[in-house]
């Protein structure tokens, strides 16, 4: 069993502290792709958990039979083992949805998010850790996916759930706005990804620098040696 300290740091950093998508900035072809509604986003980060999930577990059983030289193809090959069966059950099960993620679905395979924590936590951690690590890293990339996908949906069509009927059959997404509602074009174009995930990455340094502040706030101030000796040699002058 894993200790609950390590366990909670290791959510910690997946979800928030090493956020994949708004601190290291990785993945973006399907951060900017895929986001312009929000099942699409949660629906692929749901897909690179598993991958991630099982990667780590494997890569992390594997570790010291693999030779050091050849580490990186072996990892690659593992990943892509995994990412074909994840895509042929996408495509068998939800197969309008697969049509829609199109290539971004193998191109798991080569995301940055996958390589770098097999790399840096799998290789060098036990199979019950870094199976965790890579489903809070994958969390962490699935509320932002969502929330940025969200944003941009709901900006540029005043909708939310546009889709859901391909995860779902017979459920209809939500009319925020009204129907004649024109939308906004640059909500769901690159540049406008670029933007909100821009306001993302500005709201969370914002909470960091709120929380710093009030932990300065609240620590004592360390009393001054020198200002007491000052005053003790005072009053041995005035006596």
């Amino acid at each position: 069993m894993i200790p609950r300290e390590e366990l909670r740091q290791i959510a910690a950093n997946g979800v928030w502290k090493q956020n994949t998508s708004i601190v290291q900035i990785l993945g973006l072809c399907p951060l900017l792709a895929v986001t312009t509604n929000l099942v699409n986003g949660v629906m692929l980060s749901l897909a690179t958990i598993v991958v991630m999930a099982l990667s780590g577990v494997a890569i992390a059983s594997l570790r010291n039979l693999i030779p050091h030289e050849i580490r990186i193809p072996v990892f690659i090959l593992i990943v892509a083992a995994l990412v074909t069966v994840v895509d042929l059950l996408f495509n068998a099960n939800l197969h309008e949805l697969y049509l829609v993620l199109g290539i971004f679905i193998p191109l798991i395979v080569t995301n940055c998010i996958v390589l770098a924590r097999v790399e840096a936590f799998a290789n060098k951690n036990p199979p019950l850790q870094s199976m965790f690590d890579g489903v809070f890293m994958g969390v962490g990339m699935l509320w932002t996916l969502a929330v940025l996908g969200g944003m941009r949906e709901f900006i540029g069509g005043g909708t939310l759930f546009s889709g859901i009927d391909m995860v779902f059959p017979g459920l209809q997404p939500l009319q925020i706005l009204p129907a004649d509602y024109p939308g906004l074009l640059l909500a769901m174009l690159p540049p406008g990804a670029f933007i909100l995930l821009g306001c993302m990455i500005a709201w969370k340094n914002w909470i960091e620098a709120r929380a710093s502040a009030r932990q300065h706030r609240a620590a004592p101030e360390p009393v001054s040696a020198g200002g007491c000796h000052g005053r003790i040699s005072h009053f041995r002058l005035s006596g």
